[in-house]
Order: structure tokens, then C-alpha cells, then sequence
């Protein structure tokens, strides 16, 4: 038999074929990085605002706990801290006013009496109105 009557099949050319699981692992390490650090910020976010002081809180507790039978130290210190919520509104701006009013007898003297009724109702009720 002579060579060239055999028939030769021809090689075919090599096949291109598609594989996406490049991308697929490219997207599931950006999903992952993604979860990851979104985690860490969240996880970080809370521990910043569990250790956060509350003002406002805070100076409404020092409000209520001002000590009455020291009348000219707490004229001052309601003054003071009576003053950090002045601005909630209108009537807390009045009110705030007239109780400052009312506690001026009770400063810049050296000796003072103590409180009449009248301002401990005016200090409790302004104590009452505020929200926190």
C-alpha cells in the first residue's frame, strides 16, 4: 500500500473553551472582603457608641441629684445645668428664664436663706418638663 492512498484524517485545530470560574471566584473573594469588612465596621461602630456618654442623660442626672439644702452651690448648679436644656423648645426657654429669676436671690450673697416652696415647684416642674 502507498501512503498517499491512505486517507489521512486532518487534526482538527484545538477548541477554545469558556471557563468562568475565574470570575466566579474573583466576585466570591470581592463579596467576601466585602462582608468582611463590612462586619469589622459594623463590630467597631457599636463598640464606639456602647462607650459613648449620653449628655443629655448625664446632665439630667446631675439635675436631679442637685442638693437643695445647699441653697446658693445649687442655685448655681441648677443654673448651670438647667441651662444645657433651655433650647428644647419654647417653654422650656420660659420656664428656664423664670426659674433663673426666681434662683438670683439665692446667688452673689454670702449668706442666703433656703428655698421657699414656690421655687422648689418651679424647679421640679422644670425638671418634669424635660425629655430625655
Amino acid at each position: 500500500m502507498n501512503p498517499d492512498d491512505i486517507k489521512i484524517r486532518d487534526i482538527k485545530p484545538l477548541l477554545e473553551i469558556h471557563d468562568h470560574s475565574v470570575y466566579l471566584f474573583s466576585a466570591l473573594v470581592v463579596i467576601s472582603l466585602i462582608i468582611v469588612f463590612g462586619g469589622i465596621y459594623l463590630l467597631l461602630k457599636w463598640y464606639k457608641n456602647k462607650n459613648r456618654i449620653n449628655m443629655r442623660k448625664a446632665t439630667y442626672k446631675k439635675l436631679l441629684h442637685v442638693d437643695l439644702s445647699e441653697p446658693k452651690r445649687a442655685a448655681y448648679e441648677i443654673t448651670k445645668y438647667g441651662y444645657f436644656f433651655k433650647e428644647d423648645s419654647q417653654r422650656n426657654r420660659d420656664m428656664y428664664h423664670n426659674l433663673v429669676d426666681r434662683l438670683e436671690k439665692y446667688k452673689y450673697k454670702k449668706e442666703v436663706e433656703v428655698f421657699d416652696d414656690e421655687t422648689k415647684s418651679y424647679f421640679e416642674l422644670y425638671k418634669g418638663m424635660i425629655d430625655v
